[in-house]
């Protein structure tokens, strides 16, 4: 009946086409903490996207687009660090020399982000993906552990780990002023 009126029902090559317009300034954030640097984020933002489109019959028509595109993002992000053999940490930028304004907040505010990016930023690979998908894009516990590939437990203990580490920094920082 729906054929008939002219109504079909979307593939999953049109729910992936709109989705990533839709998602791809989150993907590309998600993209910087992973790799920290910003061509670096472009290549694997892109190449996710490239990768979702190519594997569109993978996806299932009315689920997260957002969460199927972090999930592949994480893994390409895997394949290239085991491919090229970078160890944690090493060469990347500093999270905080990398700019990520917002032209709808106030300067204050924009500090205030970097500030708080900067204090991500510190912390481990592990702790500061974990923090960026359940605290920044507002993934439940079990959609981050899904995402990563981990159990609910590694990440419940990392957002605990990591909400420590920050706090003892701002406390630091309050006792210094």
């Amino acid at each position: 009946m729906a054929a008939i009126l002219g109504f079909r029902k979307k593939s999953a090559l049109d729910e992936i086409r709109e989705g990533i317009e839709a998602v791809y300034p989150r993907l590309w954030r998600y993209c910087l903490v992973q790799t920290g640097k910003r061509d670096r984020a472009d290549d694997l933002a892109q190449m996710t996207c490239l990768r979702a489109l190519e594997k569109h019959q993978n996806y299932q028509v009315g689920t997260h687009v957002d969460r199927w595109l972090f999930t592949m993002a994480h893994r390409l992000w895997l394949n290239e660090i085991r491919a090229t053999a970078v160890r944690t940490g090493g060469g990347l930028v500093a999270l905080e020399e990398t700019e990520i304004p917002d032209a709808s907040a106030t300067s204050e505010e924009n500090i205030f982000v970097a500030e708080v990016f900067a204090k991500i930023g510190a912390l481990p690979e592990g702790q500061r993906v974990v923090v960026l998908l359940a605290y920044v894009e507002g993934f439940t516990y079990q959609e981050t552990a899904d995402t990563l590939g981990i159990p609910i437990g590694t990440v419940m203990s990392r957002l605990a780990s990591a909400r420590k580490k920050i706090a003892g920094a701002l406390s630091a920082v309050e006792a210094g002023t």
